[in-house]
């Protein structure tokens, strides 16, 4: 995903900034946590059953305390780039706080007030919000953002893998410190992960299983040398899973080398949602029909269509593969297309429970990305 959506001004930006791009890790490192195991040591190998899990990552789909967003503003890619964006956050905060509580990382003072009054003139309950005024490069904060997990005493703390601007492509020093910041924001134990990972290269299902590409994870521009072996180490050790589902995948055919969260997404624990067929790269849709879950069962699959009309005249078609499921809601990229209505209505099926609700994606379409995208869930503490 994400594909073309960084213009002429953006690669001069790059060419500027990309010595200065390099992953940190900084901060916050517990001792006596599994930094002295090492997932890339071939000695430290594990049966399949997922006996080295030091942490366990819930499904989206368990109750939240919170969302986090970054709000978008204009001190990387210049005048106009928050304003074409603020209808969509505003959107997202209105329809999520009623259920949860809405974590908002804005860049600086001057922009906590211009949101505060956004959110004010539409009647959200400000209770519900708090605000981090952290620097960031951009607004993708699945990818760089705070990913919360147990510990093997069920206790709640923040991991921080490292973000690199998906391969050095991108500004990401300020946005690969907001795990770390956010861990000192709320007294959270920060665990450093030495694996660059974005959040939306991974999907879980809650039960064991997680499914992802090579092309983004297995990649020199993020992890040199890395094996398809270490990397599911790291995945068990860190994410509690022990059953992997890959695809290859297409490296270089957007900014994120083809994350997973654009193709396929896990639901209910035992569904997929992915494609029609016919929209679908045909390799992909076997793996999807033939995977199976930790107990050897196939799963479910539910199809979405894509846009009919292409975005604002470019080549560029609508997904709703990237929602992203809420407490009480459903948030869905809608755009102005006539297919809105069939994938809000196909997943509305899929979540009975909950509201499904469309949220204005036609610029995010534009920048490749998704509501999924743009979001990340804060888990409640046990």
């Amino acid at each position: 995903m994400k594909n073309e959506f960084k213009t002429l001004a953006k690669v001069i930006i790059l060419c500027i900034t990309m010595v200065s791009t390099a992953c940190s890790k900084e901060a916050l490192v517990d001792t006596n946590d599994i930094n002295n195991v090492d997932p890339k040591d071939p000695d430290n190998t594990d049966p399949g059953n997922g006996s080295s899990a030091r942490y366990s990552m819930p499904s989206e789909e368990e109750t939240h305390e919170g969302t986090w967003l970054q709000w978008p503003h204009n001190f990387t890619y210049g005048y106009g780039h928050s304003q074409k964006h603020d209808a969509t956050w505003v959107k997202m905060v209105q329809a999520l706080h009623t259920g949860e509580n809405v974590h908002i990382v804005v860049y600086n003072e001057t922009e906590k007030e211009r949101v505060e009054d956004l959110l004010i003139n539409v009647n959200v309950d400000m209770t519900k919000i708090d605000f981090n005024i952290w620097k960031t490069d951009d607004y993708w904060v699945r990818d760089n953002g705070p990913i919360f997990v147990y510990d093997k005493d069920d206790k709640l703390v923040i991991q921080n893998w490292g973000f690199n601007g998906w391969g050095n492509k991108t500004p990401s020093a300020n946005c690969n410190k907001i795990p770390t910041k956010a861990g000192q924001s709320l007294n959270m134990q920060v665990v450093n992960v030495d694996m660059i990972n974005e959040g939306g290269s991974v999907e879980l299902d809650g039960n064991g299983t997680l499914m992802a590409k090579r092309s983004s994870i297995l990649n020199s521009n993020r992890n040199p040398g890395l094996t398809q072996a270490q990397a599911e180490e790291y995945f068990r050790t860190y994410l509690g899973v022990a059953n992997f589902i890959w695809f290859e995948g297409n490296k270089g055919g957007d900014i994120t080398d083809d994350h997973i969260d654009g193709t396929a997404r896990f639901a209910k624990g035992n569904t997929i949602v992915t494609y029609n067929k016919s929209d679908s790269d045909p390799t992909e849709y076997s793996i999807m029909r033939n995977a199976k879950n930790m107990d050897g069962e196939h799963y479910n699959i539910v199809n979405l269509p894509l846009t009919q009309n292409n975005l604002h005249g470019t080549n560029d078609i609508g997904i709703y593969i990237n929602f992203y499921v809420g407490n009480t809601v459903v948030l869905v990229p809608n755009f102005d297309d006539p297919n809105d209505s069939v994938a809000n209505s196909i997943l509305q099926n899929l979540y009975p429970n909950k509201t499904v609700i469309g949220i204005p994606a036609i610029e995010l379409g534009l920048e490749g990305g998704g509501v999924h995208c743009i979001t990340q869930q804060q888990t409640l503490a046990q």
